[in-house]
């Protein structure tokens, strides 16, 4: 039974948990070969390769960090060899730091825009150069490019706003060539570093219009959509997956 990305090849950074994880392999239910990259638990990477492998797909997991440029590079360039091609990149590796303005230091301003902003464009740069007509783009944003409602998130809603930025830039550029560009803003969802029954769960509750976290697959789902033939008119686009937080 074909599937909608049969013979396609897609890269999730930062795919071994939480929203990186449920894409990879939503991605991979979907018919599409899955590598993705992992920062440090290597045993929660490889069971998402046997879920991945699990679904009918080839799966591969590769130590990297978003950080370090050369190291994104040569991850995109493995996949294309190893695979064949690349025709799926999903920006989802980040850095979430929370301080009050005194307390954020450069060093965490300028880890998080490197990890956000700049391993995100990294990431594309490197990718294009094998992608052809039919390519996706996709990072995962935040709602908090849009509404703040706490203090301490000055860093990380910059950057993610930024890639706002980066993402409608990259979709003017890209659209010609037949490559969409574009980003999920998810809200509250329940990941271990977000749990729904966390202590400061019912109070983000309260911010969304629907009084509830989203589940990883919700976020995923959409990713699926830009990542298929149906997205394929969608480019610059910025999605909120967020339950109504940003309203």
């Amino acid at each position: 039974m074909s599937r909608v990305l049969d013979g396609k090849v897609a890269l999730v950074t930062g795919g071994s948990r939480g929203i990186g994880a449920a894409v990879a392999l939503r991605l991979a239910e979907d018919g599409a070969d899955v590598v993705f990259t992992y920062q440090h638990r290597a045993d929660q990477a490889a069971e998402v390769v046997e879920r991945i492998k699990a679904a009918g797909r080839r799966g591969l997991a590769v130590q990297a960090d978003n950080v370090d440029p050369d190291g994104l590079t040569a991850v995109v360039d493995r996949v294309a060899e190893e695979f064949g091609r690349l025709d799926i990149l999903v920006n989802n590796a980040g850095a979430f730091i929370v301080a009050p303005l005194e307390d954020l230091g450069l060093e965490e301003f300028d880890y998080t825009m490197a990890v956000n902003v700049r391993g995100p464009f990294v990431a594309a740069k490197a990718a294009v150069r094998h992608m052809t007509e039919g390519g996706r783009i996709i990072s995962i944003g935040s709602n908090m490019a849009e509404h703040v409602p706490f203090p301490g998130f000055a860093a990380y809603s910059t950057s993610k706003t930024a890639l706002v930025g980066l993402t409608k830039g990259l979709g003017r550029e890209l659209g010609s060539r037949g490559i969409t560009v574009n980003i999920v803003n998810p809200g509250p969802t329940d990941t271990d570093a977000n749990p729904a029954d966390g202590p400061t769960a019912e109070t983000i509750k309260g911010f969304t219009a629907l009084g509830r976290y989203a589940e990883p697959a919700d976020i995923a789902a959409a990713v699926a959509f830009l990542a298929g033939e149906q997205g394929r008119y969608v480019t610059g686009a910025s999605i909120n997956v967020d339950g109504g937080f940003s309203i």
